[in-house]
């Protein structure tokens, strides 16, 4: 029995897969399937954004010394003005270990529907705490962490101001929110394809409407879909034929190893496609390095279609027209350590 996202591909495909749209059925199916990124960020559940926990965020975010070696921050894996992502297979973490999948994007990642390639952590809160305790990446602990910050007295003001009244302000939990705040303004609108789901026909050139029509008809829109071109659901990698070892690798069973379901063993979270030609390489493992070859992967592994070349070059050059205006970030400058602060452990 085909799996229910599989049977609504080919529903899709079979349904949309017409000779020839008009420009206005077409962009009606998209506008149906799509959203424009918004162009201020959305508000987190629990977590006011105030000027003063952003700011606060940020500042964590670009500081090393929440890692053990003080070498590694989060903006190491996840580079502002480098498109959210490291470039790199994996990332390089604590004692120049590897991680085990590639970095994706913080762009956006506010409205993925969970975090991380096999959506361990529910929303960007739970996520932000991670890394930092993870052997391989800050190898930090919750408990260090705390006290690295504690013992920078330029800090203290800063959590004083934004959680008032809180008594200590400088806890784990508030690192946590800090940083998903200020993770969650890292925002792409405007887009060209922004654009034209907001009703400019003419801000998509004829291959990338083509390359549009291609996407929707094939039915990568069925996994590929709302406002950040997927994110938003979880699917087996391989549907209709597994890609070979190098880009899956056997040891990695994704999703299994948070629900230890069989059905979920080679599952992952669908990366969105926000800004996908500026984030090379491509999937979990980070082996493909071509935006054009991972489109082809992914119609022969996904919907069982042999793309061809021309195929090919126009969902590429769809895939363009979601390159958005990036974020512009003043780097902070942070609060000097003392005599009294922890020493790195390289």
């Amino acid at each position: 029995m085909r799996p229910l996202f599989l049977i609504a591909s080919l529903s899709l495909a079979s349904a949309l897969a017409a000779p020839a749209w008009s420009q206005s059925d077409l962009q009606k199916q998209a506008q149906q399937l799509f959203k424009p990124i918004p162009s201020s960020p959305p508000a987190l559940p629990g977590n006011p954004a105030t000027a003063e926990r952003v700011a606060l965020g940020k500042m964590l975010y670009f500081d090393p010394r929440l890692s053990q070696s003080h070498a590694i921050s989060c903006n190491s894996c996840h580079m502002i003005g480098l498109g959210g992502v490291d470039l790199q297979e994996t990332s390089i973490g604590h004692r120049w270990q590897r991680g085990g999948r590639n970095a994706p994007t913080v762009y956006n990642a506010v409205f993925d529907v969970a975090q991380f390639w096999d959506g361990r952590a529910k929303d960007l809160e739970q996520q932000a705490g991670g890394p930092l305790v993870n052997p391989v990446e800050m190898d930090t602990t919750e408990a260090h962490a705390v006290e690295q910050l504690r013992a920078i007295p330029g800090y203290g003001p800063e959590f004083a101001k934004a959680f008032p009244g809180s008594g200590e302000a400088i806890t784990f939990d508030n690192i946590r929110r800090a940083i998903a705040l200020f993770e969650a303004t890292l925002i792409t609108p405007n887009a060209p394809f922004d654009r034209y789901l907001k009703g400019d026909v003419a801000a998509l050139d004829t291959t990338q409407t083509e390359g549009l029509a291609l996407f929707i008809g094939k039915g990568c829109a069925a996994c590929h879909a709302g406002i950040n071109v997927g994110g938003a659901m979880y699917a087996p990698f391989g549907v209709v034929e597994r890609p070979g070892a190098e880009i899956l690798p056997p040891g990695d069973r994704g999703r299994f190893a948070v629900t230890k379901t069989v059905s979920d063993a080679y599952v992952f979270r669908v990366p969105s496609l926000r800004n996908v030609a500026l984030t090379p390489p491509y999937f979990h493992s980070g082996k493909v390095w071509d935006l054009r070859q991972a489109v082809a992967v992914m119609g022969s592994s996904q919907l069982g279609a042999q793309l061809t070349d021309a195929e090919i070059d126009r969902i590429t050059a769809f895939l363009g027209s979601l390159t958005a205006e990036q974020p512009q970030v003043t780097l902070p400058v942070l609060p000097p350590s003392v005599a009294a602060t922890p020493q790195p452990k390289p």
